[in-house]
């Protein structure tokens, strides 16, 4: 039986189990100039050290206004490869595999003076009303996005992914909702998001998978549904995306419109619709912080891998922990100066 502790390898990347740390935001970065710092080393390395096989970095601005809050990452500038160099490589010393999310808020960008989209239409009334991006600047975007990956390769990650999902700039060119355009990037929705796949793949070495966050689902009035997703994606797979991590949402308030109550694996259906419609591997997330229903998920080959996002925020030692629960930790997984620790070992 395929579980969460058997390795997985696409490509070139080998991961030692199936288990992810999805990118979230720590809005920790003091001197806003979006380069990591002590906290942010501490907080990847030591889930690392707690067994995690996979550690995608919080979603890191292409370029300065395409922070969330001028307090988050960045990879816009030569200057930050440094800080994250130090990151893979503590990362690497305790056996698990890293990549970077790259993104840009576009109009959910909070400290932009304004914020960029693809039409000039705020996120809610409360809102910044942001400016409509010139084929010129979509340009220099997907640039922004292709210089991002090359950073991150110098920088020593195994391989990134592409934010487009939870209302962000690439969700707001695919989505109808926010893209009322009158040129060929309201006409093909698809095309900003697909020159951007096609931009990152160019930088990338051909062994490395690249993959991209999609929103498989809105829920506000209007929203799109998973089989317009699924178009979207295919899109996106045939530019050269090669797993898709499948969330929802982000396009209005959350549960909006009788959307999830955000249950347990509320969204584990939504990836294994892609992964059958499109024949490719899938990374499920969602409220799946109970060891054995994340197991269930591999197990029942409803997704490749997994990803543990708040419950690993509350304990570094998940991937620990839930080996433990699940039969018993083998003491080679187990950090030599942790031995001494109660673990019911195999």
């Amino acid at each position: 039986m395929t579980d969460l502790f058997k390795p997985y390898e696409l490509k070139a990347l080998v991961l030692k189990n199936r288990i992810v740390m999805p990118p979230m935001c720590q809005y920790a970065v003091h001197k806003q100039d979006g380069i990591p710092d002590d906290w942010h080393f501490v907080h990847y390395v030591s889930r690392a050290v707690g067994g995690t096989g996979f550690i995608i970095v919080e979603m890191s601005g292409v370029h300065p206004d395409g922070r969330i809050t001028n307090h988050d990452t960045g990879i816009w500038s030569d200057d930050q490869i440094a800080a994250y160099r130090k990151i893979t490589d503590g990362v690497h010393a305790y056996g698990a595999k890293i990549a970077i999310q790259l993104g840009h808020a576009g109009r959910k960008a909070l400290d932009a003076e304004p914020p960029v989209a693809p039409s000039a239409i705020p996120f809610d009334e409360k809102s910044k009303i942001p400016q409509a991006l010139s084929k010129e600047e979509i340009a220099e975007l997907v640039l922004a996005y292709r210089e991002g990956a090359r950073r991150a390769v110098e920088a020593g990650f195994d391989t990134v992914e592409i934010h487009g999902a939870h209302g962000y700039l690439i969700h707001q060119f695919h989505s109808p909702l926010t893209n009322v355009r009158e040129d060929e990037y309201g006409a093909d929705l698809a095309l900003f998001g697909e020159q951007v796949v096609q931009a990152v793949r160019e930088v990338l070495p051909a062994e490395m998978p690249l993959l991209m966050r999609v929103s498989a689902r809105e829920y506000v009035e209007g929203g799109y549904d998973e089989a317009y997703a699924l178009d979207i994606c295919r899109r996106y797979k045939d530019a050269g995306v090669d797993i898709f991590h499948v969330s929802s949402g982000g396009e209005g308030p959350v549960g909006s419109n009788g959307g999830p109550n955000a249950g347990p694996a509320y969204q584990v259906d939504l990836a294994e619709y892609i992964r059958s419609g499109l024949q490719v591997p899938v990374i499920a997330v969602g409220r799946l912080e109970n060891y054995a229903e994340a197991q269930s998920v591999v197990a029942e080959e409803k997704a490749e891998l997994v990803a543990i996002g708040r419950a690993m925020l509350s304990d570094p030692y998940w991937a620990l922990h839930a080996e433990e629960a699940l039969g018993g930790v083998d003491k080679a997984n187990v950090p030599k100066p942790y031995e001494r620790g109660v673990w019911h070992r195999k």
